[in-house]
């Protein structure tokens, strides 16, 4: 190995303890991915993490300072194709190498600035939140698997879209508290945290529930390399959602939603050989 191909390597291993770290359950569905997808999956999630850690953790800091310049540093290195960041430069190498659309990476760090200037959404804030936070995060993982086939990914763009929104979604009701108490953000339009009861939990859940139900052709079309580690995503969440549809309204205004890493390595395991079996 080149001292050129060493420092690729290794900035690209950052990112997988930054997955490693910071995520259980993404670890887990990484490792159901065909080796090779391993990591530009881990550099993709290294690079939307730090972003969101600017916004969510660095109170004492000058948080808008530090957002635009991890843009402009992010723009800088996928156009000089370099980065002394390990962070950026590993995920300047997939987008380089995956032709992600620059305008994916524009959408998610606009999300981004939202955290920093809204409190509560409209329709339409809510939706181009989502989008940039969430759907466009599985676009630029979609681009990785389906490795230059355009036709692929524009027929599976729409279904992936909808499982990015789920699954943001999902994390905005298991988050309901420390968004408002920590962060002051309430994400569903229209709703009040003092007054979030079992009418809107509902309402909120037809939606999501839709939204699982219409991802699944996607999923079911994806390369066989990908498709299993989806599929755990997938049913991960589901299961998460489905503890939640079971509780009552005040139990998730009042504590966050959790599945055991026990039942998340079950699940792993089950899916997989399930898999494997051709049951699913």
């Amino acid at each position: 190995m080149d001292a050129i191909a060493l420092f690729d390597q290794t900035t690209l291993e950052c990112s997988r303890l930054i997955t490693q770290r910071y995520s259980t359950s993404f670890t887990l569905g990484i490792k159901t991915l065909d080796k090779k997808l391993h990591l530009p999956i881990y550099a993709i999630y290294g690079f939307v993490r730090y972003a969101d850690e600017i916004v969510d953790t660095f109170h004492n800091q000058d948080k808008q300072s530090l957002l635009k310049r991890f843009k402009k540093d992010t723009y800088e290195a996928i156009e000089a194709g370099i980065s002394l960041n390990p962070v950026l430069h590993a995920f300047q190498l997939i987008v380089n190498k995956y032709k992600i659309d620059l305008d994916l990476i524009e959408a998610f760090l606009h999300s981004m600035e939202m955290d920093l200037d809204f409190k509560t959404y409209n329709d339409s804030k809510y939706h181009e939140y989502i989008y940039g936070s969430a759907e466009v995060v599985g676009l630029m993982c979609l681009k990785v698997f389906c490795d230059g086939d355009q036709e692929m990914y524009l027929k599976l763009r729409e279904p992936a879209c909808k499982l990015g929104a789920a699954f943001q979604k999902v994390n905005f009701l298991r988050d309901i508290k420390s968004d408002f108490e920590e962060r002051g953000r309430v994400y569903f339009p229209g709703v009040d945290f003092n007054h979030f009861d079992k009418s809107v939990k509902n309402l909120i859940e037809q939606d999501i529930q839709k939204d699982f139900d219409d991802s699944l052709i996607g999923i079911e079309q994806l390369p066989k390399c990908a498709k299993l580690g989806v599929k755990v995503a997938y049913l991960y969440y589901q299961k998460l959602f489905d503890k939640i549809k079971g509780l009552p309204a005040e139990t998730i205004t009042q504590k966050r939603i959790r599945i055991p890493n026990s039942q998340k390595i079950s699940l792993l395991l089950g899916t997989y050989f399930e898999s494997k079996l051709g049951i699913t």
